[in-house]
């Protein structure tokens, strides 16, 4: 006899729940979730589909082509989430509502039968889902893991970006960068565009490509970029545009927005003047990146980041270097354990004074005294909790220091728990 289906009338008991659908929280591959997919006929979310795949700037890429798009209806698929579940599918602009979503699941529930989903894989085909019935002219996906078996590979993409390569995720990926750049260019596909945003990527990505007949672009040869000032250009064989930076900060948000001005010129969807563009550019709006935040230590700076990998970390070591402040910089750190520990905090360690090392509340979380041991000779002091390594903090930190909360996206939640009383389902 087949189990009834469940069902509950909250997001959050359904987030629990899928949290039981499989056996593992990552099993890559494309014949299960395809199968329902293929029940619920998920094949096409809007008239152009957009995939972002990459190590590191993925979910700027996103935003920045949200924002570039903006003359249409627009959908997003990005992962994970700050604080609400919600914030990884918007809908022109706006996160999916509870009932929405828990329509959705109740739709994919049905349709699953036996087949076993991930909870990202249950995320992916909601996301779809919601997508297909909203009348949209774009959908922008970005990839969870890899690309080549990742869910969102579902779809035959018109277009696809991979931002970065680097690092991360080895133990599916491969521990090399030429494997893990093959993985990634699976999302590239035959007769389509094809970006790669990575300045010298490793040669299995254009090998991919090639071999797919792609229609390649890659930076620094088919486009490039230069700052100029406050400003920047942008340049791609006889076109030139002087263009604002994005509001994004960090010198890596121009990698990430030239390879979206690529990705659109590709598709002749590139806005038609140098004003609007930087128009677009200076409305992107994306938590979690280098944030400044308001706190109640009068003359302290407090930043937030999501990075997590070595490639994050150097991101922003480059801009603090390049930012400096009168005072010092702590450090909050919080990260999983199956991070790399060790480059992370050692690309960030010669522009930290002094380290709070934080557990999280997650079974998944590295042990505070584990990160320790990948410092050297810094200052470092352990902590249960963010909450209780920001407490602390805030009374040694003086008028002019920065005080900067990174390392996992649960970390930069724990910060904004705290700051702000924000809650999450899961």
């Amino acid at each position: 006899m087949s189990q009834r289906p469940f069902d509950a009338g909250t997001l959050g008991a359904w987030l629990d729940y899928l949290e039981t659908c499989h056996p593992a929280d990552i099993e890559l591959g494309l014949d299960r979730v395809g199968r329902v997919a293929r029940r619920l006929s998920l094949d096409r979310p809007a008239d152009l589909v957009i995939t972002v795949a990459g190590t590191n700037g993925k979910g700027s890429s996103v935003a920045i082509l949200e924002q570039l798009l903006q003359g249409g209806r627009v959908g997003c698929y990005t992962s994970p989430h700050i604080l609400q579940y919600n914030e990884r599918i918007r809908i022109c602009g706006r996160p999916a509502s509870d009932r929405a979503i828990i329509d959705s699941f109740r739709r994919i529930e049905r349709a699953r039968g036996d087949t076993p989903l991930t909870y990202f894989e249950f995320g992916t085909l909601a996301a779809l889902d919601l997508f297909a019935g909203s009348d949209l002219d774009v959908a922008l996906l970005e990839v969870g893991l890899g690309g080549r078996l990742d869910a969102v590979n579902l779809v035959d993409a018109d277009a696809a970006l991979v931002t970065s390569i680097g690092y991360d995720h080895t133990e599916w990926l491969g521990d090399t960068l030429e494997a893990i750049a093959r993985e990634k260019a699976g999302v590239f596909k035959p007769g389509r565009v094809a970006v790669c945003g990575h300045p010298d990527p490793p040669e299995a990505l254009p090998t991919v490509a090639r071999e797919m007949g792609s229609r390649y672009y890659q930076a620094g040869a088919d486009y490039g970029w230069t700052v100029s000032g406050s400003g920047w250009e942008w340049v791609c064989g006889d076109l030139r545009l002087k263009l604002a930076r994005p509001s994004l900060p960090g010198k890596h948000q121009l990698q990430n927005a030239a390879g979206c001005l690529m990705l659109l010129q590709a598709l002749r969807r590139l806005p038609s003047s140098a004003e609007e563009i930087s128009r677009a550019l200076s409305s992107v709006n994306l938590p979690g990146r280098l944030q400044r935040l308001p706190w109640d230590a009068p003359g302290v700076e407090l930043l937030i980041d999501v990075g997590h990998n070595p490639q994050s970390a150097d991101a922003v070591a480059d801009w603090l270097a390049g930012n400096p402040v009168p005072g010092r910089t702590w450090g909050v750190v919080g990260m999983l354990a199956r991070k790399n520990h060790y480059g992370f905090l050692r690309a960030l360690e010669p522009h930290v004074y002094g380290w709070c090392l934080a557990g999280l509340d997650s079974t998944a979380a590295a042990s505070p005294d584990i990160l320790g041991a990948a410092l050297s000779g810094s200052d470092k002091t352990v902590f249960a909790s963010v909450g209780d390594a920001l407490t602390w903090v805030r009374e040694r930190a003086r008028r002019g220091d920065r005080v900067l909360v990174t390392g996992s996206f649960l970390t930069v939640e724990a910060a904004l728990r705290v700051l702000d009383g924000g809650g999450k389902q899961q």
